[in-house]
């Protein structure tokens, strides 16, 4: 069993990640560390987790860890990412891992000396309905692609929230804006050229609440909107010339609707509908990392595709700012 450390007390991690280690064929929480102990051994304690500690370097240097979950605010991504690594620690880091694209070489170089699995926490990538809907666009099922278009949104102005938190790494793009982002270069498997985009701020926080994008990937074209402000919403459709693909749940599955795929053809005369049941994404994540560091088995979510997804959030940036089209 792969032994799991958990570098803080997070609410991603109590009501995700941990449970679907728990849950996992291949894996155990075995440690939890926090800067107030009193809330690791709480939290200790709720999922029966043997050793909670009152730092996270205690927990790094323990021997009863392989690797560790960071949900940690994004601002501390890079900076706890990398004392695991040294620490010789394999590493799931929560998504964004960094907010520039340049700050993720460190990472690279250093697991490549330590020799350990570093991977960026999308657990989209994971789930089955993407694997499908790759497939039936590579197989032909909407004829040529031309265009992407994705939502998401949610609304929140709680002042305490890290998400409305600059200097936490806050914001829609960080977190939410990457995933129409790296679906769409996952499911086709291009890369974006060019990008503009309307991007707003909000006056008291500081962090970005709106973002629109359009992005060119030569062939066709990705259009999304997110937005911390505004009302709940995630959709994904894939448009071809034959016929056009919808994602129902593309990014929480089981929390927003259930997982399912369905393909329209072109006359609207036919639909084919894929359900993906109770999948769940978070434990199907833990367990090809742990596969993937115990073994050499499965495919993770790679630093370098890290790099280049994240290019496009700076690059959707840059645009807002100059008001121009930017290279990715």
């Amino acid at each position: 069993m792969f032994r799991w450390g958990i570098l803080s007390t997070a609410k991603i991690g109590r009501e995700h990640l941990i449970p679907a280690i728990q849950t996992s064929e291949n894996g155990v929480v075995t440690a939890i560390a926090s800067r107030d102990i009193a809330r690791a051994q709480t939290v200790a304690g709720r999922f029966g987790i043997a050793h909670a500690f009152g730092s996270y370097e205690e927990l790094l240097t323990s021997d009863q860890v392989d690797g560790v979950y960071i949900p940690l605010p994004t601002s501390q991504h890079i900076e706890w990412s990398l004392r695991a690594i040294e620490a010789g620690k394999h590493v799931l880091c929560e998504k964004p891992i960094s907010l520039k694209a340049d700050e993720i070489a460190p990472l690279i170089a250093a697991r490549d000396r330590q020799g350990v699995v570093v991977s960026e926490a999308f657990m989209v990538t994971y789930h089955p309905q993407w694997a499908k809907v790759r497939d039936l666009i590579a197989g032909g099922a909407i004829g040529t692609l031309r265009h992407v278009q994705g939502a998401f949104s949610y609304f929140n102005r709680d002042p305490e929230n890290m998400r409305n938190v600059a200097g936490l790494g806050g914001g829609g793009l960080p977190d939410i804006g990457v995933y129409p982002t790296v679906v769409t270069r996952f499911s086709t498997g291009e890369e974006p050229q060019r990008v503009s985009a309307d991007v707003a701020f909000d006056d008291v926080f500081g962090t970005d609440i709106y973002a629109s994008i359009r992005a060119d990937f030569g062939t066709f074209e990705l259009s999304f909107y997110c937005s911390t402000q505004m009302a709940a919403r995630q959709s994904m459709v894939f448009h071809g010339d034959k016929g056009w693909i919808e994602v129902s749940a593309p990014f929480n599955t089981s929390i927003y609707d259930h997982a399912k795929v369905s393909v329209h053809d072109a006359n609207h005369t036919e639909t084919k509908v894929f359900n993906f049941g109770n999948a769940n994404h978070y434990q199907l994540q833990v367990e090809a990392f742990a596969r993937r560091a115990t073994t050499g088995g499965d495919n993770v979510f790679s630093l370098e595709n890290s790099v280049l997804n994240q290019r496009l959030i700076d690059a959707i940036y840059a645009a807002g700012q100059s008001g121009d089209c930017e290279t990715v």
